[in-house]
């Protein structure tokens, strides 16, 4: 459902700066009004946001998409045996059909539950293009590179990122781009990660990787090369402010120091730490520091859901019983970490993140007039504290309506949960 010009008229808007209430004109892919005197005759499409918050669409800094068909696979687990005997078994039969069907079903969570932008990282990244340029959405995507060491390995990594970002990098009108993805320090060899630097400084394309998830990964790291794993990157000349770096859970004060020297930005991933126990990673004393800290689900195989308001509630309320501190991470710092900060951490603050004159029309919509938000008193608390992804009522994302009254309209709703569930079962099959 396009339209050139939409209204959503009589709303509140919110957003990390301000709260007010007002009416939003949508032209094309961007925002072009704020202001009370705007009226239905100026839109050719008019979304009535009486008992409506109007806020950012979410920011989902990192996340596996087509990991939703390992959805509930093997929980209650730790992460090497989830992922040695349990995870990479499976990713084994993967296939470009079901990292679509996968990422098809990720896709249609995320429109349900506000998310309009995800930083991804997976295998068969043009098939996941295909799913995401069809929903609608607006994604950074980087295929997982691991060469353990390997040289020819490395070789084929490079090849098929170079690939991607051929293929897809700016595509969809510009809502598809390609980061680079060295997987970690301990899957990736000095050589990957150096060439990685390199090829990111030549091309321009950012880097995503995941960094100090676990104690142990920490300490392989420590054997392997003598430094903590940012100790490591940072000599061998590979951070900078265009790396975002998952997890960051066993992180030192020394290296929290070199994150903030270069630049580099987090992905907090609370719900997946959580569930893993992997541990508690001090980004409220990250954040203080004025360090870029934004929030991602990881995949819904360690999650095991997209749910990014809920991931919000989960970050403050792991912050505050860690330091036995209720203030910490407050309410409206988890909003602007899962919408503003996002859009910082991904390079998109110009577009993305706050609800502005000429920035992108990538917004959302919550009923507010449910039984878990009243009595309707403190706007960001609510969303924080008692909202979930269910309460988005319309997703729209580069000003095209994705989702309306609930009813998603770029992809058929049952006919993807359909075909997702039988490649689960048939990769299941396999196994």
């Amino acid at each position: 459902m396009e339209s050139n010009r939409i209204l959503i008229e009589n709303t509140i808007i919110l957003d990390c700066l301000k709260t007010e209430k007002t009416s939003v004109l949508i032209e094309n892919d961007k925002i072009s009004e704020i202001s009370q005197e705007l009226v239905s005759r100026d839109a050719d499409k008019t979304i009535d946001g009486a008992g409506k918050i109007l806020m950012p669409g979410l920011i989902n800094s990192h996340t596996h998409m087509s990991m939703t068909l390992l959805r509930g696979l093997a929980d209650d687990l730790p992460l090497d045996v989830w992922l040695n005997e349990h995870i990479w078994p499976m990713e084994a039969h993967l296939n470009g059909d079901y990292c679509y069907y996968g990422a098809m079903l990720a896709c249609l969570e995320m429109i349900k539950s506000g998310t309009t932008t995800f930083n991804d990282m997976y295998f068969f990244m043009d098939d996941v293009a295909k799913a995401v340029d069809k929903s609608g959405l607006r994604g950074v995507l980087s295929h997982g590179m691991i060469d353990l060491g390997d040289e020819g390995k490395r070789k084929s990594e490079f090849k098929e990122t170079h690939r991607i970002i051929e293929k897809c990098h700016n595509t969809a009108n510009g809502r598809i781009t390609v980061a680079f993805g060295p997987h970690s320090p301990y899957t990736c060899s000095k050589e990957l990660l150096r060439e990685v630097r390199s090829e990111s400084n030549k091309l321009g394309n950012p880097i995503h990787i995941h960094v100090a998830e676990t104690e142990h990964e920490v300490k392989q790291i420590i054997e392997t090369h003598g430094k903590r794993p940012f100790e490591y990157l940072e000599e061998i000349g590979f951070l900078g402010n265009d790396v975002l770096a998952a997890h960051a859970v066993h992180i030192s004060d020394k290296e929290i120091e070199i994150v903030k020297k270069n630049g580099v930005k987090i992905s907090h991933n609370p719900a997946s730490n959580m569930k893993l126990a992997s541990g508690v990673s001090p980004i409220d004393k990250m954040i203080k520091k004025g360090i870029t800290v934004s929030l991602g689900t990881d995949g819904a195989a360690s999650n095991n859901n997209l749910d990014m308001i809920e991931e919000m509630k989960l970050a403050t309320l792991l912050q505050k019983v860690h330091n036995m501190d209720p203030t910490a991470l407050a309410a409206k710092k988890a909003f602007e970490v899962g919408t503003y900060q996002g859009a910082v951490a991904l390079g998109m603050k110009n577009d993305l993140g706050t609800i502005e004159t000429n920035k992108k029309a990538d917004l959302i919509l919550m009923d507010i007039k449910s039984p878990h938000l009243t009595p309707f008193r403190h706007p960001i608390s609510h969303i924080v504290y008692s909202a979930s992804g269910s309460d988005i009522n319309t997703t729209i994302c580069n000003g095209n309506i994705l989702m309306e009254n609930r009813e998603v309209l770029t992809i058929c709703e049952e006919q993807v949960m359909e075909i997702a569930q039988n490649a689960a079962e048939d990769m299941l099959s396999k196994n």
